[in-house]
């Protein structure tokens, strides 16, 4: 039998994606510069033993479905974003920018978990109990590992049999029987892989947490995505003012929950009343101002639609969006001119959404072409009124998804004028306002 052959791949630091020789540009996600050189090692298929046993495939029809018990974080954010709490046995990746608070919501979350184990290849056992106690976290619950060989982390996590694992960074952990340096994608994939077997194996969960950077210099973790069982990415907003925790996988429970925080002294807040963000001085009556419902995974949002519209000083008019979807604006705008013959060709038009919030639910249409309308024509559209529904191209309303829920949400906070279209929804009753396109939306701010 001939020995391993070794060859040289190049693989790109920022999605993993990988070359059998170097180019400027990565195919996969079009960065350029970012493909290195690593040894790996490849055996040609005929090298492969004969006569291996075939294993017996198992028939789903007499497995047993165990119940997943979870273990509660002590926030009622995390545990919606998880699904009802942390699952046995489950590998669970939470990515974001450095500094953004991911090392301290997981020492939050220890501190309503007892004995836990803490590996850290970034920090020294005295920088984490500083932030321990900066955090008031209860130092008998945990045990702290400074150790970055991925072999001796699993060995210790086998024989300590602790009841959860936080793994501070991935990109420290290191496996030395693969070549490539720290953070690259061979050594993440497999650190990553060895992490999956020892929490199935041993029934603990297992936290890792993963560093995004904007230039691609470390292989983020985009590129364990697959491999792990839920996905959460920790956010700011724009304004830097709260964190989103949101879940963009999760096989144990429903993706696309999020998770709202502000950072304190002592650590993260819940936002167990987001209106108090999004809607905070909508009692202002003036014009430019639209409120709508929004979805994020199962909750509703109410959030305030802030427009300003101005006379351009120059021969093009400017579009800015903040929170919104410029294209969309874009569209919305010509929408407007055609059917509600509300011209803006030489005006500018600024949207912002308020308190920070990134809406991509079409819903929003209806209060967004509100807003502009109301700056446009300095006439408010009212503090206590909702619009709700899609705009088409032809300037027809169309009706939201889960429109209960977002009504619901609405009347919970004293909305008693409802702006949406026609439906097959009962629940709309005598605070509804029907209309069938926006130019009747428009007719009612006249």
């Amino acid at each position: 039998m001939k020995p391993i052959k070794s060859t040289t791949i190049f693989s790109c630091t920022k999605c993993g994606a990988q070359y059998p020789k170097w180019q400027g540009r990565c195919l996969e996600c079009g960065s350029w510069g970012t493909l290195v050189e690593e040894a790996s090692k490849v055996s040609a298929a005929k090298n492969l033993k004969p006569g291996k046993l075939a294993d017996k495939p198992l028939n789903l029809k007499d497995v047993e479905i165990l119940d997943q018990e979870r273990l509660k974080t002590g926030s009622e954010e995390i545990d919606r974003v998880l699904g009802g709490g942390i699952v046995k046995g489950s590998l669970i990746l939470i990515g974001g920018d450095p500094g953004v608070g991911k090392s301290t919501l997981a020492l939050q979350i220890i501190n309503h978990v007892p004995n836990c184990l803490y590996v850290s290849g970034e920090e020294s056992a005295s920088q984490v109990k500083m932030r321990a106690e900066r955090l008031k976290t209860n130092l008998d619950k945990l045990h702290f590992l400074p150790q970055t060989d991925i072999e001796t982390v699993i060995a210790s996590i086998r024989e300590t049999k602790p009841a959860m694992v936080i793994i501070d960074s991935i990109q420290t952990m290191n496996y030395a029987e693969l070549p490539g340096g720290l953070g690259s994608a061979n050594q993440l994939s497999a650190c990553t892989s060895l992490l999956l077997e020892a929490a199935k194996a041993t029934n603990i969960p297992i936290l890792i947490i993963g560093h995004v950077t904007k230039d691609g210099f470390v292989a983020g973790p985009k590129a364990l995505e697959h491999l792990v069982d839920a996905v959460l990415y920790l956010e700011r907003d724009d304004q830097n003012f709260y964190q989103i925790l949101r879940s963009v996988k999760n096989r144990f429970g429903a993706t696309g929950e999020i998770g709202l925080f502000e950072m304190t002294t002592i650590g993260f807040r819940e936002i167990k009343n987001p209106a108090e963000i999004f809607l905070s001085g909508h009692d202002d009556n003036s014009s430019g101002k639209a409120t709508t419902a929004v979805l994020e995974g199962s909750r509703t949002f109410l959030a305030e639609i802030q427009a300003l519209v101005n006379k351009t000083a120059f021969g093009y008019p400017q579009r800015r969006a903040t929170g919104f979807d410029l294209n969309r604006l874009q569209m919305l705008i010509a929408v407007l001119a055609k059917t509600a013959k509300i011209n803006l060709g030489n005006h500018d038009v600024y949207l912002n959404i308020a308190g920070g919030l990134k809406i991509k639910d079409p819903a929003a249409d209806l209060a967004v072409c509100l807003a502009i309308a109301s700056a446009f024509l300095d006439i408010p559209v009212g503090t206590k009124t909702l619009a709700l529904g899609e705009i088409g191209l032809s300037g027809e309303v169309r009706s939201a998804s889960q429109t209960e829920i977002r009504l619901k949400e609405a009347k919970k906070l004293g909305f008693n004028k409802i702006i949406m279209p026609p439906g097959k929804n009962k629940t709309a009753s005598s605070e509804a306002v029907l209309v069938k396109n926006l130019a009747e939306a428009i007719k009612l701010l006249k």
